[in-house]
């Protein structure tokens, strides 16, 4: 459909487009770009060809940003005019674009030789907890049989509030972060690098639309105009400094020191094509928390584990987004039911998504089972916990018959930590 050549198995199709923001080495500038293939299309070079009765007033200012959020800003009738123009602009029947030889090389970079960047300046994050099979798995070790889920985990999507400032993009090495925790078999508390750090695998949400007031609730009718698109997540999380902080308040310091999402932001309208049925509720939540409609993915998930000693990662997950219990709907509806207002590029994390079977388990807790049952890798190398040196790579995509629409890569290197050392006295001698 392009005249940019797609493979069939490749993430980037033309029936995904996702943005994203880059740069490149002889334009160090920031700016929005969409992914067809191996390619980015660069949207400040061809803004001027977004015509429609609502982009050409704004497109030259959006596509001329740092950031998304503008973009995001903007209502979903703003986004599907924008691409249709870029479907038209990309396709094969188009000449403007597929014939313009210096336009070409002006506003289509080679997707490896551009740099990546966080898409959007974002402002607040919450973190939900609505995967059914990770609520339970956690709470079974926990609390114990019988006691898997708390009494409201049907009733509401749980959540916390997390961490903005530390939110990273892919392929950002990470430090092994330290604070305290308690010894197996200790009351006591030390401090040090924290020796059960984890991942979790997860989908960040961008939340986009025109902002409710402070004191206005969105309305379930309403909640999938706020709704923008979606990003690979890794929720890196110290297993132990969790353990003791956690209680009463919840996740602080296990959870504050990095979290990374993939760089390209798949839209909503991407998925609509992979739509599936929604997880069933029993019981049937409150009226504010109801709709009928699927919006529910089939987004197939991967991790992939590479230990320091080994030249390939080993793939030890995968998962499905459709194992979600809440969907983003209810999420919208439900986080601003206070009247809580939510802005766009502000992001929502999923929650550990892990399916009903082992192979599905979404994190090292549930997949070592809390350490009991080490992962095995060749030469004898088994984890329980990340090490030093280890990198973590997740994938995400859904598949159509002859072609698929991807999200790229989420990785992250683990890096030894960084303890604060005491700086050295400054001794200044008098003069004589």
């Amino acid at each position: 459909m392009s005249f940019i050549e797609v493979p069939e198995d490749h993430d980037f199709s033309y029936y995904n487009l996702p943005y994203g923001i880059f740069s490149t080495f002889n334009n160090p500038r920031k700016r929005p770009g969409v992914a067809i293939g191996d390619y980015v299309l660069d949207l400040d070079k061809v803004k001027h060809y977004f015509t429609g009765p609502l982009m050409k007033e704004v497109a030259a200012d959006v596509f001329n940003q740092s950031s998304l959020n503008d973009f995001m800003a903007l209502t979903p009738e703003h986004w599907h005019e924008t691409r249709e123009y870029l479907k038209a602009l990309l396709s094969k029947e188009t000449p403007f674009l597929r014939d313009d030889k210096e336009l070409r090389q002006q506003a289509l970079h080679p997707i490896k030789d551009v740099e990546m960047h966080l898409p959007a300046k974002i402002g607040d994050y919450t973190d939900f907890y609505v995967a059914l099979s990770h609520a339970k798995n956690i709470g079974l070790m926990m609390r114990g049989p019988g006691n898997e889920l708390m009494p409201n985990y049907r009733h509401l999507p749980v959540a916390y509030h997390g961490r903005a400032s530390s939110i990273i993009v892919s392929g950002t090495p990470i430090a092994r972060p330290s604070g305290q925790y308690c010894p197996p078999g200790s009351d006591s508390p030390i401090f040090g690098p924290s020796k059960a750090l984890d991942f979790e695998l997860e989908m960040g949400i961008f939340i986009g639309g025109k902002t409710n007031m402070v004191g206005q609730p969105i309305r379930m009718s309403d909640a999938e105009r706020n709704l923008f698109g979606l990003v690979i997540m890794n929720d890196w999380s110290a297993r132990d400094i969790q353990r003791w902080e956690y209680q009463p308040l919840g996740p602080f310091l296990a959870k504050n020191f990095a979290t990374t999402i993939s760089p390209w932001v798949v839209t909503f309208e991407a998925l609509k094509d992979f739509k599936t049925d929604n997880y069933p509720q029993d019981p049937e939540p409150l009226p504010y928390l109801r709709h009928e409609d699927k919006f529910n993915f089939d987004i197939n998930l991967e991790v992939q584990y590479k230990p320091s000693q080994l030249s390939e990662a080993k793939t030890i997950c995968k998962s499905n987004y459709k194992y979600l219990y809440w969907t983003a709907k209810q999420m919208v509806a439900h986080h601003t039911v206070t009247g809580c207002n939510l802005n766009p590029g502000d992001m929502f994390g999923t929650g550990t998504i892990s399916g009903p079977s082992e192979g599905s388990y979404g994190s090292m807790m549930e997949l070592a089972w809390k350490g009991t049952k080490p992962i095995l890798f060749d030469d004898n190398i088994n984890r329980c916990y990340i090490e030093d040196g280890d990198e973590i790579i997740m994938r995400a995509y859904c598949r159509a018959k002859d072609y698929r629409v991807g999200f790229g890569e989420c990785s992250g290197l683990v890096l030894p930590s960084k303890l604060l050392q005491s700086r050295p006295s400054i001794v200044i001698s008098e003069s004589k």
